[in-house]
């Protein structure tokens, strides 16, 4: 016996398709979103760094070793 669960409303969306979706902003989703608010000054800079890091790449999510990398470009050492 198998049972299917359509209802109208539950209609497949493409949300990667901007073109589907009129109410699409160019806002990117982001790994830490909002998250710079109450930082200190260094902290802001890493997340920034992290920010351009990942929008250079076109990168949602970003790896430790990426991560290590953008500290180091930041001047951070052992």
């Amino acid at each position: 016996m198998t049972q299917t669960l359509q209802s109208p409303s539950s209609v497949f969306v493409d949300r990667r398709d901007r073109r589907s979706d009129s109410s699409w902003s160019s806002r990117e989703r982001r790994q830490f979103a909002n998250s710079h608010d109450g930082l200190s000054l260094d902290a802001t800079d890493l997340a920034n760094a992290v920010d351009q890091y990942k929008l250079m790449h076109r990168r949602r999510f970003i790896t430790y070793e990426e991560m290590l990398t953008v500290i180091q470009s930041l001047g951070y050492h052992k």
